[in-house]
């Protein structure tokens, strides 16, 4: 009871990211010593409940107060703030972490104000320090909104939201995050459709921009799809070579992995 009191606003708003009294109390409880599963379940369990309102839902990550400061952003890029743009990226994560928990059209429905304010944002002009990140968030934003369109079955939208993340990491200074993109494009593909050309393609171009990229985990990740994608053609040598590479990747120093935070 106590989290759906703290989850929603005096004024009735549903507020459930960072810094949020939902947020606080279920901080409050882990240090009271209750257990991370029944935490996240807790947690789960009041999202799915509170997003069944739709439209009132739709921006229940955001931060409380960030509201205003978005419409503001959306209204003239040029006065965006970081603020906005963590708050942005933490909406995406909160999505992220209901993969599994929620149906896809209601995340759907919850990730689609976050796309929509990286294009506008990106459309401009945003501050120029404020690029690296806001590109950053869009490109998590929009993997992971074509991801939900595969699972929905629109595929030209899912096509569409790849193109689109393709384009903006191709904008940043970490490779890693071009082969994160393809990667994802990829999984998608090999199960959208027959034949294993055009998931073969996005492999190789995720193996390419891993190898030149500061990210040995997601090296490690791109050179086992490459053995997975090579294992369903039987081409048995491919297979032990791409792994073998997986294997030396996983092996190395994993400290301060960039893919671990980004």
């Amino acid at each position: 009871m106590l989290a759906y009191v703290y989850a929603t606003t005096p004024s009735g708003q549903i507020s459930l990211g960072s810094g949020s009294d939902f947020a606080e109390l279920l901080n409050a409880l882990s240090l009271l010593g209750q257990g991370e599963r029944q935490i996240g379940e807790t947690r789960t369990m009041v999202i799915r409940h509170l997003t069944d309102r739709g439209a009132s839902s739709l921006l229940a990550f955001l931060t409380p107060g960030c509201h205003h400061a978005l419409v503001s952003a959306l209204t003239d890029p040029s006065r965006a703030e970081d603020a906005v743009i963590d708050d942005l990226a933490a909406m995406v994560d909160g999505v992220n972490t209901q993969v599994g928990s929620l149906p896809f059209v209601r995340l759907q429905l919850m990730l689609a104000p976050a796309v929509e304010a990286c294009r506008i944002l990106l459309a401009g002009p945003a501050p120029e320090p404020l690029l690296p990140q806001l590109r950053s968030t869009a490109v998590a934003a929009s993997t992971l909104a074509g991801r939900l369109a595969f699972e929905t079955h629109d595929d030209t939208a899912s096509r569409a939201l790849y193109a689109a993340a393709t384009k903006q990491a191709g904008r940043l200074s970490e490779p890693w995050r071009q082969a994160d993109v393809h990667m994802s494009h990829a999984l998608v593909t090999m199960y959208a459709q027959d034949g294993l050309e055009r998931p073969r393609v996005l492999v190789e171009a995720a193996v390419r921009a891993a190898r030149t990229g500061d990210s040995v985990l997601v090296r490690a990740r791109a050179h086992a799809l490459q053995a997975e994608v090579a294992a369903r053609a039987q081409l048995v040598r491919q297979v032990r070579t791409a792994l073998g590479l997986a294997w030396y990747d996983m092996e190395r120093d994993h400290a301060g992995d960039p893919s671990s935070s980004g």
